[in-house]
């Protein structure tokens, strides 16, 4: 080209983009996704209360917030297994169907290391979870047990899920201990009520506790004659199966106390004692290694022996669910921020 050429055409190769950059050409480089913060459930123990566990892991799986990571202990090991095994359904059925008199069914009675052998609702969980393995589970799941002796605290994080789940409920008095690879192992709760330091040990980036024992109109509550109930019916079976002479005399009326009151029953005592332990414990530990977000339904009026209320239990954890879904978005986001 010339250099009158260049001259020339000047004024139209100013309005020429450079090469590559042509308006409406070029499209923004995407920016990478932001890795969505893995949701863990921490599931606490409150024996019949924990039905309410139920209704929390249906208001979150309704909005839309899907945990992959689930721990839990005694009750809560429960439901959280059969939430990670996808047998909740069969689970929430079992409880709305139960009555007192089925309750009772389920309780096979007897003198020993507990007051109940447990193989009634063993049976019961092998029928639903049939030979379910926990590492092979779609949700990671651990159960929190206590070893007896040491007092160590164990993460049931593989093996076969049922012996998982009662070792993990084995109430010291009621259930007799599981032996597990050469362990001991009784309810989980005596060391680690609301196992939040296990959810976030499994991979969880924010974790959601449920706490049963939450309720601060707890201390109001001072009657619960269902643990005195079963221990009049363990004591009648085995005078029924056992026909033990010493246990089939009459015995005698309790002595009152200075209020005119009987005593309490040895179930009553054993676990009102209990449930100050874990409720210290539990103290203890949420301040040292508190969730991202509580859920503490209102289960004070719920007696902990009082499993036929489960629809009643159910409820009031789908309206503590609800309340705090306002706070587990809000902690999400600012998780998700951080990334």
């Amino acid at each position: 080209m010339t250099w009158d050429a260049i001259v020339r055409d000047a004024p139209a190769m100013r309005n020429v983009p450079p090469l590559g950059f042509a308006p409406g050409t070029v499209e923004p480089v995407p920016e990478p996704p932001r890795p969505v913060p893995r949701i863990g459930l921490a599931l606490g123990g409150g024996s019949a209360r924990g039905w309410s566990h139920i209704g929390i892991i249906e208001v979150l799986e309704e909005a839309g917030l899907h945990p992959v990571v689930v721990s839990g202990c005694s009750i809560g090991a429960v439901v959280g297994g059969c939430y990670a095994a996808g047998r909740l359904d069969l689970l929430k059925t079992f409880a709305l169907s139960l009555t007192k008199r089925r309750v009772m069914g389920l309780l096979d009675l007897r003198l020993g290391s507990g007051l109940i052998a447990g193989g009634r609702l063993k049976r019961r969980l092998e029928r639903d979870l049939s030979d379910r393995r926990i590492e092979d589970l779609p949700v990671r799941f651990a159960s929190v047990a206590t070893e007896l002796g040491s007092g160590a605290e164990v993460w049931l994080t593989s093996g076969g899920l049922v012996e998982a789940l009662r070792a993990s409920y084995a109430l010291p008095g009621i259930f007799p201990p599981v032996r597990l690879d050469e362990r001991l192992l009784m309810d989980g709760t005596l060391v680690n009520p609301v196992p939040v330091t296990t959810a976030r040990a499994l991979g969880a980036d924010l974790v959601i506790g449920v706490n049963l024992n939450g309720d601060p109109r707890g201390a109001e509550i001072r009657h619960d004659p269902a643990p005195a109930g079963i221990e009049v019916e363990a004591v009648e079976a085995v005078v029924r199966r056992r026909r033990w002479t010493l246990l089939r005399t009459r015995r005698p009326p309790p002595s009152p106390v200075a209020d005119g009151r009987p005593n309490p029953g040895m179930a009553r005592v054993m676990l009102d004692a209990f449930n100050i332990t874990q409720d210290r414990i539990s103290r203890a530990r949420l301040a040292a290694d508190p969730p991202d977000v509580t859920i503490a339904p209102r289960l004070a009026g719920m007696g902990l022996f009082e499993f036929h209320r489960a629809a009643e239990g159910i409820e009031l954890g789908r309206q503590a669910a609800r309340a705090a879904l306002p706070r587990i978005r809000a902690t999400l986001a600012a998780a998700a921020a951080r990334t």
